[in-house]
């Protein structure tokens, strides 16, 4: 397997915690607390490693939270290249309330970026050595919207296979400059990406379809949450649903799924079998409470119970 990079442009530390009740005014105890790295690329990465991927985590990180970050990841072992920036690295809490099953999460905005802490970035791909690069996650304040677009065609450049998880218009300029291996918005990214809603996953599907015929991505994979997901490739469309499981918590599903999909795309499955593994990885991310992720043998056993024919043509 060629070597991988995982963006992080506005990382976080992740804390995640219970609570009997959140009620406004009084302290609220907590229990259970853990704190993981955090951010899109990241969280990829972690699930990468765990599959036994050669990944690295690439970020940018400052302040004294930016150093706690640094040594988190080097707790768990994960391959890691920090770009410092001067802004404090963002902190966000999620909180489950066992009266209510509900789950409330703060995510903060981040640091301001200049130019020279962006440019950087661009700087190091451009001589960095890996055969996938995945950017996932917001943009800073200060980084131009497009970005991811310039990222791309660095990657086209080098022969580096770009996969893109983000939003907005940094996700609109890149998949408009086109030349992207994959891009996984989920419902609303593609719906607010396409200026249009959809009714059915056949509708879904066709549009997507669309798009990868025009040359915008090779892949794109709309997440519907727990609806399921639906494929689209040179060769058609396909959705699958969504499967039955207990649900702990919903963080890092999407980044989960997007580690899993790369594995299989780059472990040499066809599509349509990286889309199940992507659904799979998915699916275990919500069995595992806070900011935990999945586990290789809730993957393992989840992707063993999804046929190959379960899916319809969209």
């Amino acid at each position: 397997m060629e070597p991988i990079l995982t963006l992080t442009l506005n990382p976080a530390i992740d804390g995640a915690c219970e609570a009997d009740e959140v009620h406004p005014t009084r302290k609220i105890r907590t229990s259970g607390e853990r704190y993981d790295p955090g951010g899109g690329g990241i969280n990829v990465a972690r699930v990468l490693d765990r599959l036994g991927a050669p990944v690295t985590a690439v970020y940018c990180a400052g302040g004294a939270s930016g150093g706690l970050l640094d040594d988190l990841i080097d707790r768990i072992a994960l391959p890691r290249h920090c770009i410092l920036v001067e802004g404090q690295t963002r902190m966000s809490l999620s909180v489950f309330e066992r009266s209510t099953g509900q789950e409330y999460r703060f995510v903060p905005q981040g640091p301001i970026l200049s130019d020279a802490e962006w440019q950087a970035v661009i700087d190091y791909v451009s001589s960095a050595r890996c055969g996938w690069l995945v950017a996932s996650g917001s943009l800073p304040r200060g980084v131009p919207a497009d970005f991811y677009a310039r990222l791309a065609a660095t990657c086209s450049e080098r022969g580096i296979r770009m996969v893109l998880d983000s939003s907005g218009p940094p996700l609109a300029a890149a998949v408009e400059a086109g030349g992207l291996a994959l891009v996984k918005p989920s419902l609303g990214e593609f719906e607010a990406l396409t200026g249009a809603k959809y009714a059915t996953p056949q509708d879904i599907g066709a549009a997507a379809h669309a798009m990868v015929r025009a040359g915008k991505a090779g892949i794109i994979a709309v997440t519907l949450g727990h609806r399921g997901a639906v494929l689209a490739d040179a060769d058609g469309s396909l959705c699958r649903p969504g499967l039955d499981v207990p649900v702990q918590s919903a963080t890092g599903a999407g980044d989960s799924f997007v580690a899993g999909m790369v594995h299989g795309l780059a472990s040499g499955m066809d599509t349509a079998s990286a889309f199940r593994r992507g659904m799979a990885a998915g699916t275990a991310a919500v069995l595992t409470p806070g900011t935990d992720l999945c586990s290789p043998a809730d993957i393992d056993r989840i992707w063993a119970s999804m046929g190959e024919d379960d899916g319809c043509t969209a």
